[in-house]
């Protein structure tokens, strides 16, 4: 219960906000009356961020922010009862530490949400309309052991790229190691993780260098990385892209912040074209759960709404955008066919319908946002193979010949 003197104090303060058209001033953290200044606050946070030593009284001044505006030591949020951390819902924050968030998973979605329909392709479709499916096995057709400078050899390489941020780094790094340890796939397939910690698609799409990542652009940093695996760019045949937006509540509300988010994977797609030149297929997927997140990194429902922004992506082309087109004989071909790769988002601890994926508190990292080494990444690593060896766009070229020959024939007997 808070003490009188410090409620009347409280209640003189709000009286002259009201009075005088102010704003409220930040609380002070025990029995200091002055105000918390959030500016030298969040300084000496990033300070302490950079590895930079703090003298005891910037120390005592963090800590004290920190109580103040409910937080513990390293800025987490304090925790409830039995340790758990409090859930939180706040407007334009989004939904935090939440086992739920009563969103229907896009591939279920019957009713409308926000004014769109549900399926992968819309009108509630999980796969891709008959045209486009036709354009998708044809681009895969094409796809064949090339050599580094990019001509057919029987001794060449089919080289698969993962592209986007630390979680799909996470993700497709798990999916490697499975896939190694897989004796059906092509041996002539090679598996290369181009992702970039903290390269959300804004950092993709900036020309800018920068010391992260060697004051290399992420672009020319997965340039690099194809050199230490041997390959080269004009070997590169097939991406798989999971991408995100860093706060995007500071791109607006839906549909806003899905719009600017289709608009940034469109320049990655573009590029990607323009730097692999024999790149046939781009396979998106959107992020998983992201209701556990302990910030506002990205937590829902924004997660949930970029499989609209994914969608979008792929009607444009669908629609003959020409900024997509894939097909020569309808001009200048400036995108891989896209498609869907494997949809990850389930309502958290809610099973999904169809196979009953959750994504319980124990399978994401501390801070609720990343994919845990252990659980989560293995789990995606396990749909995204499954997803490449049985999808008609992927099996030809992911799978041996003498392993999609006997998938051929078990498809065959279970159809007589």
């Amino acid at each position: 219960m808070i003490e009188r003197d410090r409620l009347g104090r409280l209640c003189v303060m709000l009286l002259a906000v009201v009075l005088l058209g102010g704003t409220v001033p930040s609380i002070a953290a025990g029995d200091d009356d002055a105000p918390i200044d959030r500016d030298r606050a969040r300084a000496l946070r990033r300070k302490e961020r950079a590895g930079e030593t703090l003298t005891e009284d910037e120390k005592a001044y963090l800590q004290k922010a920190r109580e103040a505006f409910g937080r513990g030591r390293g800025g987490r949020q304090r925790r409830g009862p039995g340790g758990r951390r409090e859930g939180t819902t706040r407007p334009g924050r989004g939904i935090r530490n939440q086992p739920t968030t009563g969103l229907i998973p896009l591939t279920e979605l019957t009713a409308k949400y926000k004014g769109e329909d549900g399926g992968l392709y819309g009108g509630g479709r999980n796969t891709p309309p008959k045209a486009h499916l036709a354009a998708a096995v044809k681009a895969a057709a094409r796809i064949q052991p090339l050599d580094a400078e990019g001509k057919p050899s029987k001794d060449g390489k089919i080289v698969f790229i993962s592209i986007g941020m630390s979680n799909t780094l996470q993700h497709f790094r798990a999916f490697t190691n499975l896939a190694k340890a897989d004796k059906r796939l092509s041996p002539r397939l090679v598996l290369v993780n181009g992702c970039r910690g903290g390269a959300d698609y804004a950092a993709w799409n900036d020309p800018e260098p920068k010391p992260r990542w060697g004051n290399r652009t992420p672009w020319g940093s997965l340039d690099d990385t194809l050199k230490r695996a041997g390959v080269s760019g004009k070997q590169v045949q097939a991406v798989w892209t999971l991408q995100a937006k860093a706060m995007p509540r500071r791109d607006g509300e839906f549909p806003a912040h899905a719009k600017k988010f289709t608009e940034g994977m469109g320049k990655i797609v573009n590029q990607a074209k323009k730097r692999f030149p024999n790149l046939q297929l781009v396979f998106l997927s959107s992020r998983i759960y992201a209701g556990w997140a302990d910030g506002v990194l990205n937590p829902e429902p924004y997660s949930y709404e970029s499989a609209f922004a994914v969608r979008w992506l792929i009607q444009k082309q669908i629609a003959g955008d020409k900024q997509f087109n894939h097909d020569p004989a309808r001009g200048e071909v400036k995108a891989p066919v896209l498609l869907w790769g494997p949809y990850l988002w389930a309502d958290g601890v809610n099973p999904r319908k169809s196979d009953g994926l959750v994504w319980k508190r124990e399978d994401l990292a501390r801070d609720g946002t990343h994919p845990s080494r252990s659980v989560a990444a293995p789990k995606a690593a396990k749909m995204l193979l499954k997803f490449f060896k049985t999808d008609p766009t992927s099996k030809g070229w992911f799978l041996s010949a003498k392993a999609l020959q006997a998938t051929t024939q078990r498809g065959q007997k279970k159809g007589t």
